[in-house]
């Protein structure tokens, strides 16, 4: 999870479009969100509705956020958390490197009963379902190349996740140097998972192909972009756009 009220420059390389923009802060998390009209209310309310059983369940288990390793499925947990803990099974990490994706794309799904389009963005996590193309530009600090290349996205009605991880960046943990490691998937829980995962196997330039390689082993994710300093490597269902 992010910090509250951390200023986020990132934000401000999303071009406007039509959608209507709002800023949603609940705790450690802080959602920017697209949508047909703004619905701050309904998001925080829902925020709030899987916020407080992740909350709950943490008490109760403190292991379950400091764990850097996958744990065991617990039928017993509040759906937030298996989604959790499946992903970090997937991608071989602990379940708290899939939240902020995990929280976006329930937070996405809920809000579809009200919008027709949106997007989640919680601390780099994009959590996507729209009927037209976009591009997510790839920050990666101080890298030659951040903000210069986006991921075009062009699934038009289906769900899509977008998730970068950073070794260089922000306050989630990354065992890693990448200054972005990006995983595309259908599922925000899992690409964020995934990114965590990849971007861990990253320091130095000659780390970035056995990380892909490695990556291309992770059931779900469907692309992924790596940059370390001036280097970039990329795989699967990525179609890179030069940035003005």
């Amino acid at each position: 999870m992010t910090r509250p009220h951390e200023h986020r420059t990132y934000r401000s390389l999303v071009s406007q479009g039509t959608l209507a923009s709002f800023r949603v802060v609940v705790k450690e998390t802080d959602l920017f969100v697209r949508a047909d009209r703004s619905l701050e209310t309904e998001t925080r309310d829902l925020v709030l509705r899987h916020r407080i059983p992740l909350e709950r369940y943490l008490q109760q288990h403190p292991e379950f956020a400091h764990g850097l390793i996958p744990l065991p499925q617990d039928q017993l947990a509040p759906p937030i958390v298996r989604t959790m803990i499946a992903a970090g099974q997937k991608a071989g990490v602990g379940p708290m490197a899939a939240v902020a994706g995990t929280i976006a794309e329930y937070v996405g799904r809920d809000l579809l009963t009200y919008t027709k389009d949106v997007i989640v963005e919680n601390g780099g996590d994009i959590f996507i379902r729209t009927g037209f193309p976009l591009i997510a530009a790839v920050f990666a600090g101080k890298s030659p190349l951040s903000s210069k290349l986006g991921v075009r996205i062009d699934s038009p009605g289906h769900p899509v996740a977008v998730c970068t991880s950073s070794g260089t960046l922000g306050h989630s943990l990354s065992l890693g140097r990448a200054d972005a490691a990006v995983a595309i998937s259908a599922s925000a829980a899992l690409a964020d998972a995934a990114a965590t995962a990849i971007g861990n196997k990253v320091s130095d330039k000659s780390d970035i192909e056995p990380a892909i390689a490695f990556g291309k082993k992770i059931e779900g994710v469907l692309g992924m972009v790596v940059i370390l300093d001036d280097e970039i490597g990329f795989w699967g269902e990525v179609e890179l756009v030069r940035l003005a």
